[in-house]
Formats: C-alpha cells, sequence, structure tokens
C-alpha cells in the first residue's frame, strides 16, 4: 500500500498518511488499549473515556510526527541522501507551511478529546495531554530539541509507557497505584526500540544534519545493544512483577513474544541496508502490538 511510482503524486489523504508514519503508530495505540483490558479486569472499564485516550493518544502521535517532518525539514536533516519512508515536506507534497497548519489541527483534535477527559479526571488528565503535546513539538523543534541532543530515548519511554497506560488507566478508573506505573515500562521500552531502528537506518544522515541521538553518539554498536535489552527488559519487567506480587502468575507468558523478536534481533545486529531496517522497524511494531496482546491475556487471566 505504500509503496508508490516515483512519477505519481499521492492523493491528499495519502500525503498525510505517509507522514503520520502508520508502521509507528502501535506505540500509541497499544498501551491505551492494554489499559483498557486492565481496567475491565479490575472492573473499573469506561468505553467513552477509552475511546477519548486512544483517539488523544492516536492525534499526538501523529501531530508528533508532522511536527516531526516540518522541522527536520526547516532544519536541513532530511535531505534526498535519506533512506527511511517519505517526508512529505522534503518531497514537496507539502509546503512547510501545509505542514504547520496540518500538525495545529491534529494536535487540536488531541486537545479536544482531552477537554472530555479533562471534565471526569481533573487536573493529572490536564497535565498529562498538555506536557504530551508540548514535548511532541519540542521533540524536533527549538535549540533544544529532545531529538537533537539524544535524549529522545527518554520521552518514548516515558510518554508511550507509563504515561499513556496509567493515565488511560486511571481516566476510566480514577484510581492509580505503582503496579499500574510500572506496567507501563515495558511499552515503553519496545516504543524506544522503534526509536532505535529508526536511529540506526539514519545514522549517516542525521550525523551530517547535526542531530546527536544516542546512536549518532555512541554508535551502531550500542544501539543494537539498546535494541536488545530493551526487547529483553519489556519481558522481564511482568515476570519481576509476578514474582514481586504485583501481578498474577499468568502474566509472565508475555515473554513468548521473544521467540518472534529473534529475527528482527538478529537483523539489527547484522543489517545495514535502509530497506531492511524499515521493514524491522514495521517488525517492532507487531512484536509491540503481540506483547499487548499477551500482556492484555496474561493480567485478565
Amino acid at each position: 500500500m505504500m509503496n508508490r511510482d516515483p512519477n505519481e503524486k499521492p492523493s491528499f489523504w495519502m500525503v498525510w498518511l505517509l507522514a503520520a508514519r502508520p508502521k509507528t503508530l502501535p506505540a500509541g495505540i497499544v498501551p491505551v488499549l492494554v489499559a483498557g483490558a486492565m481496567a475491565y479486569g479490575d472492573g473499573g472499564f469506561h468505553l467513552l473515556s477509552l475511546l477519548a485516550a486512544l483517539f488523544g493518544s492516536i492525534m499526538i502521535q501523529v501531530g508528533t510526527n508532522y511536527a516531526n517532518d516540518l522541522f527536520d525539514y526547516k532544519k536541513q536533516t532530511d535531505t534526498s541522501d535519506r533512506i527511511g519512508p517519505m517526508r512529505v515536506t522534503q518531497a514537496g507534497l507539502a509546503t512547510p507551511r501545509q505542514t504547520a497548519i496540518a500538525t495545529t489541527i491534529v494536535f487540536a483534535l488531541a486537545f479536544l478529546a482531552g477537554i472530555y477527559l479533562v471534565s471526569r479526571g481533573g487536573w493529572p488528565i490536564a497535565i498529562i495531554g498538555l506536557s504530551s503535546i508540548l514535548f511532541g513539538v519540542l521533540y524536533t523543534a527549538g535549540p533544544l530539541a529532545l531529538g537533537y541532543i539524544g535524549i529522545a530515548d527518554i520521552f518514548v519511554l516515558v510518554f508511550f509507557g507509563p504515561v499513556a497506560l496509567a493515565g488511560t488507566y486511571y481516566a476510566q478508573t480514577l484510581e492509580i497505584s505503582w503496579p499500574i506505573i510500572i506496567a507501563g515500562l515495558p511499552f515503553g521500552m519496545i516504543s524506544v526500540a522503534i526509536l532505535v531502528v529508526n536511529n540506526l537506518r539514519d545514522i549517516d544522515t542525521d550525523q551530517k544534519g547535526g542531530k546527536r541521538t544516542l546512536a549518532v553518539r555512541y554508535g551502531r554498536s550500542f544501539a543494537r545493544y539498546q535494541y536488545f535489552n530493551m526487547l529483553l527488559g519489556a519481558a522481564l519487567i511482568p515476570i519481576a512483577m509476578t514474582l514481586s506480587g504485583y501481578a498474577g502468575s499468568y502474566l509472565p507468558i508475555v515473554a513468548v513474544y521473544l521467540l518472534l523478536a529473534r529475527s528482527p534481533i538478529i537483523t539489527v545486529f547484522t543489517i545495514t541496508d535502509g530497506e531492511t531496517l524499515n521493514n524491522t522497524l514495521a517488525d517492532t511494531g507487531r512484536l509491540l502490538i503481540i506483547f499487548g496482546i499477551l500482556f492484555s491475556i496474561g493480567w485478565l487471566l
């Protein structure tokens, strides 16, 4: 679906679908849906709050990707040498003004979803929503953009992990606890693994453009082990939760996902080809989906 004739201009909607980077969207969807399953298992499921949180999370991630498309172009990090998925501003499919407008609209939609959630959950939800939008912009905007100074990994770990999961759980149940916050960490870790693949693929162009990701700062070997450690750590945390009495005895079934992680891990450690790493990025997104399904089953049993 995403492959296209380079001489054929995509439709209006396809341009913005490309800019949304669908392969990365599981990072914003999975922890929210898992929080719904957890709330259901704990007797606090609230459908409207879950749907509002899901919509808001998707809009924030899409808005972040649009802002990334815009500001990477303005900082001349995205060039014709880039081997990753198409960036619509750099490719001339959208003007910087159009991308800025699209970014504003999408973040505004997230804000509207947040109004309902704030009416239900109060100031904690307001802080989560506004900070998510703020850091979504600061990811690539400004002189100290998170993605350019090597701390984007922390943002991804926190906001696509505990914030997304625990925030959605709280929006439904109006309760929160440390086990729920800890339960979000594995999802943030796998999302970091998605980011690592992206940074490995773009390491050469990022270095030329002054984008100091951890892969640029410490090299391919560091990034490869970071990828492995994130996937392994995501499996170990649920096991630790069970052993410590924070979760039921079935939650460790999530470790099964490591069997499917073997091929992406081998690819990350042996391949530098951009197209292959694009496929590995998508494979890591699918790992997150599988992990989320297993986690939900383990929590509900």
